[in-house]
C-alpha cells in the first residue's frame, strides 16, 4: 500500500505554536503590568512634588515674600529660616525685581531673568520628607513685576485724616498693589528623580 502523504510531526509543530503563542501572551501581560507599576509610581512621585510646590508657594506668599519687603538685612532672613535652609541667591538682583519692572533689572543676568525656576533661582529652600524618604527642594523666581504704590515699610502709618470741618475734602491716593509673577518648582532630592512640578503664581502686595 503506497503512502500518499505523511502527517508525522504535525502534533509537535502545533504544540510548539501554542507554546509560542502562550509565551507571547504572558510576556505582553508582564509588560503591561510592569509599565502600569512604573506609571503609577511616577504619578505618585509627581503628586508628592506637586504638593511640595504648592506648600512652597503658600510659604512664600504668606511668610517669605512679605519679609523680603521689610527686611533691611537679608542675611537675618536666612538665619530666621535656617531650619529649611533658606537661600537667597543674589540679594541685589532680588531687590531690583521687587521694586522695578523687567526693563529695570540691570543687576540680573540672563539666567536670573529666565522663566526657569531651577536656573539661578531667587529663593530656594528645603522641605523635609517623611523618613526614610528624602525631602523636597523648592526653588522660586520672580519672572515679572508690575510696580504699585503699596507701603513696603511694614509700619502702620497713621491716616493723614483732616480737620472735622474739612474731612470730606481730604484727598487719599488710590491704592494700586504691586503685582508679581512667581515661578515655583518642587522636586524630590533623590538621585535620578525626574518627576517635578512647576507652578506659576500671581502675587499682589
Amino acid at each position: 500500500m503506497a503512502i500518499l502523504r505523511s502527517e508525522g510531526g504535525a502534533a509537535l509543530i502545533t504544540a510548539l505554536m501554542l507554546t509560542l503563542l502562550t509565551l507571547v501572551i504572558a510576556l505582553t501581560l508582564l509588560t503591561i503590568i510592569t509599565t502600569g507599576t512604573k506609571v503609577s509610581g511616577s504619578q505618585k512621585r509627581y503628586r508628592s512634588s506637586l504638593a511640595a510646590a504648592q506648600g512652597g508657594a503658600e510659604l512664600l506668599a504668606a511668610e517669605i515674600v512679605p519679609r523680603l519687603f521689610q527686611a533691611a538685612n537679608l542675611d537675618k532672613l536666612e538665619q530666621d529660616y535656617a531650619l529649611i535652609n533658606l537661600q537667597l541667591t543674589d540679594p541685589a538682583c532680588l531687590k531690583q525685581k521687587l521694586e522695578q519692572p523687567v526693563a529695570g533689572w540691570s543687576k540680573c543676568n540672563s539666567a536670573q531673568t529666565s522663566v526657569d525656576p531651577a536656573q539661578a533661582p531667587d529663593v530656594s529652600f528645603r522641605l523635609a520628607g517623611e523618613p526614610p524618604a528624602k525631602g523636597f527642594l523648592v526653588t522660586s523666581k520672580l519672572v515679572d513685576t508690575i510696580p504699585g504704590n503699596s507701603d513696603a515699610s511694614g509700619n502702620d502709618l497713621l491716616d493723614p485724616g483732616g480737620a472735622v470741618s474739612s474731612g470730606d475734602d481730604t484727598v487719599r491716593p488710590r491704592h494700586v498693589p504691586a503685582m508679581y509673577n512667581l515661578s515655583v518648582q518642587g522636586v524630590r532630592e533623590e538621585a535620578g528623580s525626574r518627576e517635578k512640578a512647576r507652578l506659576s503664581v500671581l502675587y499682589a502686595y
